[in-house]
């Protein structure tokens, strides 16, 4: 069974301890209601593949998801192997649309860099960080995006020829806004007051992200109105 506590809320995590099975009611309709929800949605800059959507899963199922948004005939293929209840619910079936490379280079990329205000991620414009994925076109896309050729991380290659040659750690994107000093005293005494632990505790300094030498810090601009 599934536990989520939260006792100070000085993190959080979660596991999904099961296995979707296609003869489950329930993981059949979570299965379905996901992909409606991206066939359903014209827009790829505001809807984004991720861990946690449509539903939980690992990141090495991008490749058989995207495979289900592009090819029609594959998706209605799974869709009659599900839970025949679950098949009567949806109207998946119905649902036309395939997604192009074009879209699918949105919503795993570019839309999400400029969701965050990343203006040098996300595309192949002049002064980009060149975070760039090369692969073989190929009909299963499936197969073609299970196994990229070349992946260069901030203009290093990383992967070449499907194999991975260089191993570089990331950045954490951070802002600097201003704020009223005066609010840490009331904070602290609210901590000390009603927490077991201290304000210090959640603090954490430049050097404990970057000391151990596996990162770096990047800071982003903030825009008129403390946005990124």
């Amino acid at each position: 069974k599934w536990v989520c506590m939260d006792i100070e809320c000085d993190g959080g995590c979660g596991v999904v301890p099961f296995k979707y099975k296609d003869q489950s009611f329930v993981n059949a309709l979570q299965w379905m209601i996901g992909l409606e929800t991206f066939l359903m949605v014209d827009d790829p800059w505001r809807i984004f593949l991720t861990t946690d959507h449509p539903n939980g899963a690992p990141f090495t199922s991008y490749p058989h998801l995207i495979k289900l948004l592009m090819d029609k005939s594959f998706r209605n293929d799974m869709l009659s192997t599900l839970h025949p209840e679950a098949q009567n619910a949806t109207h998946l079936a119905s649902l036309d649309r395939e997604y192009s490379l074009y879209d699918i280079a949105i919503m795993t990329r570019a839309g999400a860099a400029k969701l965050v205000g990343l203006s040098d991620r996300g595309h192949l414009g002049v002064g980009a960080a060149a975070d760039i994925t090369v692969y073989t076109d190929h009909a299963d896309r499936e197969k073609m995006f299970t196994s990229p050729d070349y992946v260069f991380k901030d203009g290093n290659i990383v992967v070449k020829n499907g194999e991975l040659v260089k191993v570089t750690w990331g950045t954490t994107h951070v802002v600097k806004p201003e704020y009223d000093k005066g609010i840490e005293k009331p904070l602290k005494e609210y901590f000390d007051k009603y927490h077991t632990m201290t304000m210090g505790n959640f603090k954490i300094s430049d050097d404990e992200i970057v000391d151990d030498g596996r990162g770096s810090l990047t800071v982003q601009p903030l825009k008129k109105g403390g946005k990124l």
